[in-house]
């Protein structure tokens, strides 16, 4: 740590580490993707006698896929099931307007990382700041990859620190070639299917008092194939306000929680006309795609 800017240490101390706990069994759906991080990422952390010379672990894991279907929370999971410092980057944390700043903050995060390992590094919108590189790149951002790459090989490390480097993009075609071979594993977070979708909704509606039938369930979950997890809890949110909207001001300044009416089947049928979709269908035939030609879990 002694070639390391002070104020950049302290930076990455007060605005990266985070120290929300998720559990793994919070996460919903997408199961051959949890298979594939349990066996790359937490046994190896939980077990690293076991994995060794043809099974050492990957040193970076690329999270992809349409947003909103819960990238940034497996990868706190993994932190907090591997029993790791979480380290949680945006570009806003490391991006300057000043030359070389860039730089220091990388080499600052992979210090601060190496130093209380084993942690996880976890470079939220990784496009942001590892696009391919082209004639029209300024030259602090073409440093700053470099560093980043420098960095993920463990070009600043004795070689003993145990650091995992994940990263989540919407975005996987757009990444440079040299950063995307650093990440070994690339695991494409999917839509939610009907299952995955069935338990949201009953996670959600427990939140709220609720008349619904199981085949009212069934029926919502129909209705919303091609939604993501945000997607869903969006929906929810709004049903949720049907019963308010019903109500004047007057009422809802002398209402008590316990008199609202509960949330009915009907609620979403208004709801579904407010809150589409936000993923294309022609988005996920182009992640399917890149999936079966790099990904882990095609």
């Amino acid at each position: 740590m002694k070639n390391v800017d002070r104020e950049a240490v302290e930076t990455i101390i007060n605005e990266v580490l985070d120290s929300k706990v998720v559990k793994f069994e919070d996460i919903v759906g997408n199961e051959i993707a949890k298979q594939c991080l349990l066996e790359a990422v937490i046994y190896p952390k939980l077990r690293p006698e076991l994995f060794t010379g043809l099974r050492s672990p990957a040193k970076g894991v690329l999270l992809f896929g349409p947003p909103g279907n819960g990238k940034t929370l497996l990868a706190k999971a993994i932190a907090n099931e591997s029993q790791c410092v979480f380290f949680n980057i945006s570009a806003a944390s490391l991006m300057s307007k000043w030359v070389g700043e860039g730089e220091k903050m990388v080499r600052a995060l992979f210090a601060v990382a190496n130093y209380v390992s084993p942690s996880v590094i976890f470079l939220d919108e990784v496009d942001a700041f590892l696009s391919a590189r082209n004639s029209d790149d300024k030259n602090s951002s073409r440093r700053m990859l470099i560093q980043f790459l420098q960095e993920i090989d463990g070009a600043a490390t004795d070689g003993n620190q145990k650091v995992l480097v994940m990263a989540a993009t919407n975005r996987p075609f757009e990444l440079d070639d040299a950063a995307l071979r650093r990440f070994q594993k690339k695991i494409y977070i999917k839509m939610p299917e009907g299952p995955a979708r069935k338990f949201l909704l009953k996670k959600l509606l427990n939140q709220q008092a609720t008349v619904f039938k199981e085949a009212d369930i069934d029926k919502l979950v129909e209705m919303t194939k091609g939604y993501s997890s945000s997607d869903l809890t969006n929906l929810a949110k709004t049903a949720a306000m049907v019963p308010i909207r019903e109500l004047t001001f007057d009422q809802i300044c002398s209402v008590t929680a316990d008199s609202m009416r509960p949330i009915k089947f009907n609620d979403f049928v208004v709801a579904l006309k407010q809150i589409k979709s936000s993923v294309p269908p022609q988005s996920l035939i182009k992640f399917e795609k890149w999936n079966s030609q790099f990904g882990d879990n095609s």
